[in-house]
């Protein structure tokens, strides 16, 4: 991942666009962290009430393409997230502690990855990237693993890896971040749940009424 992103200009060495910016290398991944739930959020919340997605290119494609952006955001925001840490002195690995923070560093990230690809297997593409949003409606509630465990295994497995990564490389600073991610998560879903589900009701609504034409 850093060789790629190495090669977008203002990624380069992690310093073009926090100087430009004026802003340190902290403050701009904490900048990432806070645009990525607003960015989805906001533009799924605009293609379900303007249909523009739908109308252009499809539903499935225009989830497609948002899953992408999102996907590429991510990225973006995790390789900020490591140029913070790089500027950050390690300050929690104390004599004689090292072995175990880096251990519980280790457990918390494997966790967190299982929570998050185990979500994405169980959610497929249009479930994990707004789909629903596109129209594009599960027939049930996914109840399988991870979501027997969690019912936000994304959210909740992202934050795990962020502090796993704090916690390995012994940065303080990671802590801060990884909270961040925390509240940002925890305050997207407060629009998202209940705003999916107006999307399902709406659908169970409609689907009650053409069962009772039919009957009629």
């Amino acid at each position: 991942m850093e060789s790629i992103l190495s090669q977008i200009p203002f990624l380069n060495h992690g310093t073009e666009l926090h100087t430009v910016l004026g802003l340190s290398a902290t403050q701009l991944a904490a900048v990432s962290i806070a645009f990525n739930p607003i960015y989805w959020n906001v533009v799924a919340r605009t293609e379900h009430r303007t249909g523009l997605g739908r109308a252009t290119v499809g539903p499935k494609l225009g989830c497609y393409l948002l899953a992408v952006t999102i996907f590429t955001l991510g990225l973006v925001r995790d390789h900020l997230f490591l140029k913070a840490l790089d500027a950050w002195p390690v300050d929690l690995h104390g004599s004689g502690i090292k072995v175990y923070v880096q251990a519980a560093g280790v457990l918390s990230f494997v966790v967190g990855n299982i929570l998050v690809l185990s979500s994405m297997y169980a959610l497929g593409v249009t479930g994990t990237y707004l789909g629903d949003y596109f129209g594009i409606l599960m027939d049930a509630r996914v109840t399988q693993f991870p979501f027997d465990v969690t019912d936000n295994p994304m959210y909740h497995g992202s934050v795990l890896s962020f502090l796993g990564t704090s916690l390995w490389y012994g940065k303080s600073g990671g802590l801060w971040l990884t909270l961040e991610v925390l509240v940002m998560y925890l305050l997207a879903l407060r629009f998202e749940e209940p705003y999916t589900a107006e999307i399902y009701a709406a659908r169970d609504r409609r689907q009650k009424v053409g069962g009772a034409k039919k009957s009629s």
